[in-house]
């Protein structure tokens, strides 16, 4: 190979010492650079920096971030689930166009995710309360008040559930009569978390929860769980899908319409 031909041949070579770089600088000169697909399509524009900017879509992707993703080294974002839609939607909300991926879990299963780069963010979401390893340290999110309901949806469909189970009721030989329950349920490791939310819902929505602690066990941490009941449920889960376009994870959502279907009159009372 002729000298100077190898790799990194150019490494601090400039125009004005290197022929080479010279021509190569000069053939270049004036023209503009054409993209050779679409920019809808280039993965090169998919990690552009997160608006910021509060609205729904934001508020409903950090409450995602609040339970199920990464905050990591101060600059990079992970968010796994095993729900790819739960991806998917976390990625749309931020304007993301980043590959997801596939994974095996400890256990076997298979997992998503999406990892991306942004120190500005990352920055940004340690100012409204969501710093690296926050499983149990979380509290408070500053999040403006008309944007607390699309976060607690989020926060709901990363770590909560909604349990609406029938079963027949003992009457002395009626064989139809069911006895129905609903339940509302934020899951958190940090009891501050759902102190916040609890109190913030109860402002905005009048609703009042429970806190239950279940101790730690087997080498676990503690958790919390933050329930509503049948009532306090009709109210906040009404208010949380009010908005039939706002990004929400199927399979919680089903539950509450299948309920609403069974039981049209709630429906009316709180809307």
């Amino acid at each position: 190979m002729p000298p100077g031909e190898g790799k990194g041949w150019s490494k601090g070579r400039t125009a004005k010492d290197d022929p080479r770089i010279a021509r190569a600088a000069a053939a270049h000169r004036g023209k503009q650079y054409v993209p050779r697909v679409p920019p809808e399509q280039d993965r090169r524009r998919a990690s552009s920096p997160v608006d910021t900017t509060w609205r729904p879509t934001l508020a409903y992707a950090i409450g995602l971030m609040a339970t199920d993703g990464c905050v990591a080294d101060g600059d990079h974002i992970s968010f796994p689930s095993a729900d790819r839609e739960l991806v998917e939607l976390f990625a749309a909300c931020l304007g993301k166009r980043n590959a997801i991926s596939e994974y095996r879990t400890e256990t076997g299963g298979t997992a998503y995710r999406i990892q991306f780069g942004d120190v500005a963010f990352c920055r940004w979401l340690a100012g409204i309360g969501i710093t690296g390893r926050k499983s149990l340290s979380i509290g408070a999110i500053t999040v403006p008040a008309e944007q607390l309901l699309p976060l607690a949806r989020g926060l709901l469909d990363g770590d909560g559930s909604i349990i609406n189970k029938r079963a027949r009721a003992d009457t002395h030989g009626r064989k139809d009569y069911y006895w129905e329950y609903l339940q509302t349920k934020f899951v958190c490791a940090s009891r501050p978390h759902l102190e916040w939310l609890k109190a913030g819902l109860k402002n905005s929505l009048g609703v009042d929860g429970l806190i239950i602690t279940r101790s730690a066990r087997n080498g676990k941490n503690a958790c919390y769980t933050l329930r509503y009941g049948k009532r306090d449920s009709h109210i906040l889960l009404s208010a949380l899908y009010r908005d039939p376009h706002a990004p929400r994870l199927t399979r919680k959502w089903t539950v509450w319409q299948r309920y609403l279907d069974r039981h049209p009159d709630i429906r009316a009372t709180t809307n």
